[in-house]
């Protein structure tokens, strides 16, 4: 990036700056600040160890030195300016999730595509970290990182003082890593004539039996009931022509669900090999504890793809860690950093909603061909000289692939 260039960021970014909204976190004179500025670009050189008492201090800071990247730490520290970790005297930390599309195995090479994968595994996190950990939305921050995932801040009292080995141990839950199935299915005796309402059931050998899949209305065991759900239905309608859950209807009663009569009813000892070759859906059970947990145990890659959040390991063990500060400009993109109530996450369009700046045309040299989607147009550029509006030419400076203005011996567009 020449000088120049890094003029023009600077100056765009400061005009942002200048009115922006910014995320500023609780306990403001605990954090500490880091930032990387265009005039050390490219090679981001971090200034760290800065702290604010007021949001006054903040705000003028980041308009008068406009830097390219903005963090603030998710630690609490007693004198978060001191020059070493040390001595910072560590009070707590936010637990932090980052899902970025590094992570993530064969992430598509589109950024648009890329984006949309990403989004998905945020709702993968999203769901355990309502549903299994039980944090309320007012405890969770969900944010938009500028340029290729979502970040989460939980700030529950719960978390704060968790050291790194339980931070992991999170996210060993989360990635289902060491799941064991067979403790997730039970054989219970069977309801009915010689089941647990029978008179005659005490004393009695040879009870016919059948498994239940424990925990099936929540977390992983809901999971796995899902899967198997699935992998039943898809493979009964696929062999038989036929839809494996009208079987069901006449098993119908009140308060039962999908799920619960379908792992009460496929049992049988030879277990899913029955449900597959015969397709039958009522007998009696007596191995299908073992047998489901063989297939799920077989099947673990494909289950744990579908269900299992990708999470960046290490940043979420990192009690003090440095993160983007929402309301700021990612100087590898000039997107927003964008806070988002979780229910917005649905409909939300990084590529137009974190677009902050205008349509008035710039001058830009282009130094390779490149293509990206910006707010609902496809943006195809060629080396050389082009004009594109200022949103689009922020974003290719900032990757890297263009330098403002006229530069010497390019040609200009044919």
């Amino acid at each position: 990036m020449d000088n120049r260039t890094a003029r023009f960021l600077k100056t765009r970014f400061q005009n942002y700056y200048k009115n922006a909204k910014i995320g500023l976190p609780d306990h403001l004179p605990n954090r500490e600040w880091a930032f990387i500025f265009f005039d050390n670009m490219p090679e981001k050189m971090m200034h760290r160890h800065k702290a604010f008492g007021s949001p006054g201090e903040v705000l003028d800071y980041l308009y008068g030195m406009a830097p390219a990247h903005v963090y603030n730490s998710t630690a609490y520290y007693e004198y978060p300016d001191a020059r070493k970790m040390n001595e910072k005297n560590w009070l707590g930390a936010e637990l932090i999730f980052d899902l970025d599309a590094d992570h993530l195995p064969d992430a598509p090479r589109n950024y648009a595509d890329m984006l949309e994968l990403v989004k998905k595994e945020t709702f993968k996190l999203m769901d355990f970290l309502l549903d299994d950990f039980g944090f309320s939305e007012k405890e969770i921050e969900l944010v938009f990182s500028g340029g290729r995932g979502y970040h989460f801040h939980v700030r529950s009292p719960k978390v704060l003082k968790l050291g790194s080995a339980e931070r992991r141990e999170i996210v060993n839950y989360l990635s289902g890593r060491d799941l064991d199935f067979k403790y997730f299915f039970k054989e219970v005796p069977m309801d009915g004539e010689f089941g647990t309402g029978s008179k005659t059931f005490k004393g009695m050998k040879n009870v016919p039996m059948k498994c239940t899949l424990v925990g099936h209305d929540s977390g992983w065991g809901r999971r796995i009931a899902l899967y198997l759900t699935d992998y039943m239905k898809n493979e009964c309608e696929k062999r038989y022509k036929k839809d494996m859950f009208s079987e069901l209807r006449r098993y119908e009663k009140v308060g039962d669900t999908t799920v619960k009569k379908l792992i009460s009813l496929t049992n049988s000892e030879n277990g899913l090999k029955d449900i597959l070759e015969k397709g039958r859906l009522d007998f009696d059970v007596r191995n299908f504890k073992d047998i489901a947990a063989y297939f799920m145990r077989e099947s673990v890659e494909d289950f744990l793809h579908r269900f299992g959040a990708s999470v960046d390991e290490p940043v979420t063990a990192d009690i003090k860690r440095l993160i983007r500060v929402p309301g700021s400009l990612h100087g590898g993109s000039g997107m927003l950093v964008k806070k988002l109530s979780l229910s917005e996450l649905e409909k939300f369009d990084p590529l137009t909603d974190a677009v902050v700046f205008g349509e008035r045309p710039v001058k830009i040299t282009v130094l390779k061909p490149f293509s990206v989607q910006l707010k609902g147009k496809d943006l195809k550029v060629e080396e050389g000289i082009q004009e594109v509006p200022e949103y689009a030419a922020v974003y290719l400076i900032c990757r890297g692939v263009a330098e403002y203005g006229h530069r010497r011996n390019q040609p200009g567009p044919v």
